[in-house]
């Protein structure tokens, strides 16, 4: 399960332009984590790939799993669950990795499930709702209404504090 190989060759072809960005407009990949549908900006998902073998790293969030060796590449994984204070569970046969760049750095985010690719429109996604007590808000871009389901739509860039991304750069 791989959406990022035919991707890395579309943008390493010089066939890659802004009308190939067009078509990923409003694009979302679709996962699953506890009971809560989310998607991520389908522009910043470089490959998905299943649960590999994870080394730990000293001294870092408890979020951060540690880092796993992808075709000779080193790349920190985050638990999005433990990002969002959300319990933990075992991984398994559906538990996957879902590599994007975050700040110009690859970085994996490991989520129960990945669910499919989907269109939401912009009109489709409203503000995300400002609750006071909740600190998992900032990570929010929009809620997407796709028919009766609403997706929480992540802002990727915020996943990481600026802190964590220079100790993450300290560490590879």
């Amino acid at each position: 399960m791989s959406y990022g190989a035919g991707r890395k060759e579309m943008i390493e072809d010089d066939s890659w332009d802004e009308d190939d960005e067009d078509t990923m407009k409003n694009r979302y990949l679709t996962f699953h984590i506890a009971d809560e549908d989310f998607g991520i900006d389908i522009l910043y998902v470089k490959e998905i790939v299943g649960m590999q073998k994870i080394t730990e790293v000293p001294d870092m969030p408890a979020f951060i799993k540690g880092v796993i060796n992808l075709r000779g590449q080193v790349i920190p994984l985050i638990d999005v669950r433990l990002r969002f204070e959300i319990e933990l569970r075992e991984y398994d046969e559906r538990t996957c990795v879902i590599v994007v760049d975050i700040n110009s750095m690859l970085v994996g985010l490991v989520v129960d499930m990945v669910s499919e690719v989907t269109e939401i429109p912009e009109e489709s996604i409203s503000p995300p709702p400002q609750l006071a007590y909740s600190t998992s808000h900032q990570y929010i871009k929009g809620m997407g209404k796709i028919g009766e389901e609403v997706k929480i739509i992540l802002d990727i860039q915020k996943l990481l504090f600026e802190q964590e991304t220079k100790l993450l750069a300290e560490s590879m």
